[in-house]
């Protein structure tokens, strides 16, 4: 007779949830088939260019608690509920812990965590997804995630493909001696054929972070020329077939006492206009950013699973830049295994495409839209709510979704070219 099989905790069936659930209930959100058909996507996979072969890397911060749904849940149990719910195959994940010093729990993950994986995993169903731990005092400040990002990017830069990036500063509060060394991490990667994807931030025309009174700036890494940097989008689809519908610039208004939140993005004060924005319509002398974007409203998000309170489970639209920039990592991994090969810088590829005569094929030129900031009213800083007026999004290239989002059937063979 055999022995009862055991099934892993995090394998074990969860009870459904009553109302967190946006496939059902507003906030509404899309499932990974839909996102995938609106990007063209599925066609992709269709064929087999599914992501197999090629590694992305998430750098994460560490958690070193036990699970504590829905604030920290575990990872392993939240990828295997988005593997059933929505029939994708197990995801090859691993986790590095050799950043983050002995104390944490490898598989304890908040929902930014959660989500960077599953959209990932979404795009590049068989693509190698590793994660690097980071502890979360090494990102606290700026100076400190200075130094941590020139070290991780040099440690994935040897094992990954792809490296995908949320984490965001305002300019101004990096010095030379650090603006420096991240380019110099970016540059090793570079060298190394890895292609480094990260969000623009979700402060519209402001900085992460930015100052008082509010000045225009773009954040890094994003700035940095040699990152492919992602804005975002509020898109618009037909929630049971996918069919692309349209898209508009990600703005959401304030809630309450909060700011708004928008697609980052802008003109940088550190780095001149690298040689593939030289002659760009609506580029000045500096670096201009975003480049691409992607689906950022988590009110028109992709669904992520995550584990509710009392083994219930969560399916929460995803949001943020910090959820277009994986997406756009996803894409890249399929680019690399249709080429064959690492694509590595990407930028000027990109640059090239949308210059050609198959740029509203390979992309959806969002047209609409703006990334004007409104900041709340302080007690002490501001008494009265400003409004910051940010860019407007407009044909070809801008600094709001930079050339739009991916139309990946026709892409992704002209990136993998």
């Amino acid at each position: 007779m055999l022995p009862p099989k055991v099934i892993p905790p995090w394998l074990q069936p969860r009870l459904p949830a009553s109302s967190a659930d946006c496939l059902r209930h507003a906030p509404h959100c899309y499932s990974p088939q839909a996102l995938r058909t609106a990007y063209e996507i599925e066609p992709l996979l269709e064929r087999g260019i599914d992501g197999r072969g090629v590694t992305v890397l998430l750098p994460e911060t560490a958690e070193t608690g036990p699970a504590q749904p829905p604030a920290i849940t575990d990872i392993r149990q939240d990828m295997a509920d988005f593997d059933s719910r929505f029939g994708l195959p197990r995801a090859d994940l691993h986790v590095m812990t050799s950043l983050a010093g002995p104390a944490v729990s490898p598989w304890m993950a908040r929902l930014e965590e959660v989500q960077d994986t599953e959209l990932v995993h979404a795009v590049a169903p068989q693509a190698t997804i590793d994660e690097l731990l980071v502890d979360p005092s090494a990102v606290s400040t700026p100076a400190r995630a200075a130094a941590e990002f020139t070290r991780l990017v040099r440690v994935a830069s040897r094992r990954a493909n792809v490296i995908s990036l949320s984490i965001s500063f305002g300019e101004h509060f990096f010095t030379n001696t650090e603006v420096t060394a991240i380019n110099a991490a970016l540059e090793y990667a570079t060298a190394h054929h890895v292609t480094v994807v990260a969000s623009s931030g979700d402060d519209g025309v402001l900085g992460k972070g930015s100052l008082t009174p509010p000045v225009k700036e773009v954040s890094l890494p994003a700035s940095d020329p040699l990152v492919l940097a992602v804005g975002g989008t509020s898109l618009n689809v037909n929630p049971v077939s996918g069919a692309y519908l349209g898209e508009t610039a990600w703005n959401t208004p304030p809630e309450g006492a909060g700011d708004s939140a928008a697609s980052g993005g802008g003109f940088s004060h550190l780095f001149l206009r690298p040689s593939y924005q030289s002659g760009l319509s609506g580029a000045g002398t500096t670096r201009g950013v975003p480049d691409v974007a992607a689906d950022a409203s988590p009110f028109t998000g992709m669904a992520v699973a995550r584990t509710g309170p009392g083994n219930t489970y969560m399916l929460t639209g995803a949001g943020g830049t910090s959820a277009s920039a994986p997406l756009w990592a996803g894409l890249v991994a399929l680019a690399d295994q249709d080429a064959n090969h690492p694509l590595g810088f990407i930028n000027a590829a990109i640059y090239r495409v949308a210059r050609g005569s198959r740029y509203h094929k390979a992309f959806h030129d969002i047209v609409t839209g703006n990334n004007t900031m409104v900041l709340a009213a302080t007690s002490t800083s501001t008494p009265a709510s400003v409004t910051v007026t940010g860019y407007r999004a407009g044909p070809g290239w801008d600094p709001v979704t930079g050339w739009g989002t991916p139309d990946a059937q026709v892409l992704v063979p002209l990136l993998a070219r």
